[in-house]
């Protein structure tokens, strides 16, 4: 879509490229969310010293489709949309989603729905590395 950005990186991702994206002339609120890596989790006992996600070959694509999915039930929003794929250690961002639109409401509904179906149906994986050097995969990232 020429108005989303859509991008899986092995490079840090910039929030402020994300933010820009969002915006133009006619955008009265840009919603956000950033996920970044933390020391814990739910799914491990120990603490967390890295991530590292694999995407699997049609993870972009299935990346851009969510975007159009999203934007699609939410006429007049602009997108920007990106995961991380690699190592990653605490502090990391893992994502950033950022929704603009003419009115915050949409904004916040569409960069609610672009994170949650990211979570659901983008095919990368992370596997959680412990201080210990154990490690645990979890299912979509």
């Amino acid at each position: 879509m020429t108005d989303s950005l859509v991008r899986l990186s092995n490079e840090p991702l910039d929030v402020a490229a994300h933010l820009d994206h969002a915006g133009a002339d006619w955008v009265g609120g840009v919603a956000s969310f950033i996920g970044t890596v933390r020391n814990h989790s739910p799914d491990v006992d120990g603490e967390v010293v890295q991530l590292d996600y694999s995407a699997h070959p049609s993870a972009e694509r299935v990346l851009a489709e969510i975007v159009a999915e999203v934007t699609a039930a939410h006429p007049g929003v602009r997108l920007a949309v990106s995961h991380r794929i690699g190592t990653l250690y605490i502090g990391d961002l893992a994502i950033v989603v950022a929704a603009g639109s003419s009115h915050r409401a949409e904004a916040f509904a569409a960069c609610r729905e672009a994170v949650e179906t990211v979570k659901k149906k983008l095919p990368v994986w992370k596997r959680q590395v412990l201080t210990d050097g154990s490690y645990v995969w979890v299912g979509s990232a």
